[in-house]
């Protein structure tokens, strides 16, 4: 059952890849000899600046790739916008360990994609590859430059910073509506260097574009889950190959409560869950032993808990209305008022076990409908129930129906 369930979301999800709508919007691209091409392109939402990027002339054309070495501007309308260009980039890296006592910026002349923040009489840029998040600028004529911010180490023990972006700021975009206060206190911050771009713009009557679309997202959903359950024990003596229980599998129902938290970026495709979860099973087993273990043994678990999965959720959207999804979690199990006795036939004690859960995984596949309703099957890996005990060992395992219901 396992193996076919794990073969089952591996199959499903490497089809859904296959067949999940990839999502063209209208744009255009520039080519190095200027020349302007209308098109569809995959707006990936993009969280860092991209190398690439697919489109197609159509909906029914072929998906194609263009790269860096023949695009000199690209564009998904009204939401993105890159250009190509050759810029000196200061890569330092903002881990301690790398750190140097130089203050100085190491440039390097790389050929990049620039995302554009702004532009007006001073245009802003931003370049971020997951590791280097850097900030360029251009205005009018001169060629674009990167705003200079770098942590470096003061001495063996401290970091200090080096702000000279502010510095460049004063000297080139100055004007009579900005302060000085607003220079010093500036920090190399998107939003932060957004606002002061744009004032500096409206300052110099500059019709100026802001290119970064402030789009309003439900990035978070808070989703009622009951579910069904069939769960299964197993309790297994290891001084005894004769004394083990294989309780019968049981069914319940039992409820949980889903925080997801959706990442603000490519496209609303993954998120993070957080799920609460109440869960119970009771189960009863009489077995026969030799008279040296025990003779006639009964072996009883009255075992209540809460879970709590914290895991990613991948989306797969098929159209406007529906979606199906696959989800990994982390599994810690938070028992209360269980135990699992072993009696013998005249119902003195052999045993009286604690209860002490270990750490298990689950893995999900579901489907979404209209951002409200879902349903999902999870199967989740075996868990120890005497974590602690050095003779017993345990599997509990759980397949749960899981329907939902996002109220916010």
């Amino acid at each position: 059952m396992r193996k076919q369930f794990l073969f089952l979301a591996l199959a499903l999800i490497v089809s859904v890849n296959s067949f999940s709508q990839v999502i063209f919007e209208n744009g255009y691209f520039i080519s190095e000899n200027n020349q302007k091409t209308s098109c569809l392109i995959e707006n990936m939402d993009w969280k860092n600046t991209p190398v690439n990027f697919r489109y197609k002339l159509d909906e029914s054309g072929e998906i194609k790739i263009a790269d860096i070495k023949t695009i000199k501007e690209f564009a998904v309308s009204g939401q993105f916008k890159f250009i190509s260009s050759v810029v000196k980039i200061d890569r330092s890296s903002k881990r301690i360990e790398f750190m140097t006592k130089d203050k100085n910026p190491v440039f390097s002349t790389e050929k990049l994609f620039l995302q554009v923040l702004m532009e007006g009489k001073a245009n802003l840029y931003l370049y971020n590859d997951g590791t280097v998040r850097r900030f360029f600028y251009k205005t009018d004529n001169s060629e674009i430059k990167q705003l200079v911010y770098k942590t470096y180490l003061a001495d063996d023990d401290h970091t200090a910073k080096n702000n000279q972006f502010r510095e460049q700021l004063f000297v080139d975009l100055k004007c009579d509506g900005v302060l000085m206060n607003e220079y010093e206190k500036l920090t190399y911050a998107k939003k932060d260097l957004e606002r002061f771009f744009a004032k500096y713009n409206k300052c110099s009557d500059s019709n100026f574009v802001d290119l970064d679309v402030k789009e309003k997202k439900d990035l978070f959903n808070l989703t009622l889950r009951p579910r069904y359950t069939m769960n299964s024990l197993s309790l297994e003596n290891s001084e005894y190959n004769v004394l083990s229980f294989d309780f019968d599998k049981k069914s319940s129902i039992s409820l949980g409560i889903e925080a997801e938290f959706i990442l603000p970026f490519n496209k609303d495709r993954w998120s993070v869950i957080v799920e609460p979860t109440y869960q119970s099973y009771k189960g009863e087993q009489t077995i026969q032993t030799n008279q040296v273990v025990g003779g006639t043994l009964t072996g009883k678990v009255d075992y209540k808990s809460v879970e709590l999965p914290v895991g990613v959720r991948r989306y797969f959207f098929i159209n406007d209305a529906f979606k199906i999804f696959a989800n990994a979690s982390m599994i810690v199990d938070f028992s209360t008022n269980s135990s699992v006795t072993v009696t013998r036939k005249d119902g003195s004690p052999l045993n009286e076990l604690e209860i002490k859960s270990g750490i298990n995984f689950g893995l999900g596949l579901g489907c979404k409908f209209k951002d409200k309703v879902s349903l999902e099957v999870r199967y989740q890996t075996s868990r120890g129930l005497l974590a602690d005990n050095p003779v017993w060992t345990s599997s509990y395992q759980t397949t749960a129906l899981i329907l939902g219901y996002s109220f916010f």
